[in-house]
């Protein structure tokens, strides 16, 4: 199976060159750093995970992904370096392209560029965010970071994105880029994947939901006269359950990104590791 590790919260307290290695070692194929650069002390939003919409405190102790991708890179030579997600309208794409390509090209092109829009208004505001129309802001970007890394003078005219020709390199070892893998379960998902990226990143969905979502899928790509098999479901965030994520990769899903339990140190962290491995490998 093909199945993937997510890093357990606080993230800083798990280094990422021993969990990587870990991982990679026991046969996990992918994984996967999240981030929330700041958590306002003071939010209305709900936390979508929760029935009682109360965001856990751990939420305001993420690593940088990017950072902590890169340290893992170079740990590692074979399991690929993942973000789960990168929150892409509070970033500038004339940054986000460079750090992307140099984790792809230094890695041997093991990225994958899992992406979101964000539920956490306060936070996406004090970023520089439009939160209100969030994903016409993360298209915008979508289409900057592709001119920028499969244009040797790229340049960009939008409404929140706008900048003259300009060389951006290294490029990413990836061709044409990494994938871009979409998360979310907003009503336009699907069309969103098959118009401008190469897979979809749900965390709450069923085998069910799969199935039916693949055939949706299927026909919104062959109607834009995409192959179907270039676009791939991951689901992230599952308990480590063998049976579980046989489902998941039966009703459709490429890949499965379990989560484990956050341990204090590195002996715990790494029995943490095997047992899951034991679990669903």
């Amino acid at each position: 199976m093909t199945i993937g590790i997510s890093t357990p919260l606080p993230a800083y307290k798990v280094n990422a060159s021993f969990m990587a290695s870990k991982a990679e070692l026991l046969g996990f194929e992918s994984i996967w750093y999240a981030e929330h650069p700041v958590l306002p002390v003071n939010t209305t939003s709900r936390f979508p995970g929760s029935e009682d919409g109360v965001i856990p405190w751990t939420y305001a102790h993420f690593a940088d992904p990017f950072i902590a991708l890169a340290q893992a890179s170079g740990a590692t030579t074979k399991i690929k370096l993942a973000t789960g997600i990168t929150l892409v309208p509070e970033r500038n794409p004339l940054v986000l392209a460079k750090t992307v390509s140099t984790l792809d090209l230094f890695s041997g092109g093991r990225f994958l560029f899992g992406i979101g829009t964000g539920w956490l208004r306060e936070e996406t505001e004090l970023m520089g965010g439009d939160f209100d129309h969030r994903w016409t802001q993360t298209k915008e970007s979508l289409l900057a970071l592709k001119e920028l890394w499969t244009k040797e003078e790229a340049e960009f005219h939008g409404k929140y994105y706008d900048f003259p020709p300009v060389k951006m390199f290294p490029k990413p070892a990836q061709n044409p880029h990494p994938p871009i893998l979409i998360g979310g379960m907003a009503k336009n998902v699907l069309r969103r994947i098959v118009e401008v990226g190469d897979g979809w990143l749900p965390n709450r969905v069923t085998p069910k939901d799969v199935e039916t979502s693949r055939r949706e899928l299927d026909s919104l790509a062959k109607n834009r006269g995409r192959n179907p098999n270039d676009i791939s479901i991951t689901i992230y965030g599952q308990p480590p359950d063998r049976n579980a994520a046989q489902d998941y990769l039966n009703a459709g899903a490429n890949r499965v990104v379990v989560r484990p339990e956050f341990k204090e140190t590195e002996d715990e962290m790494a029995l943490e590791l095997e047992r899951i491995a034991e679990e669903v490998l």
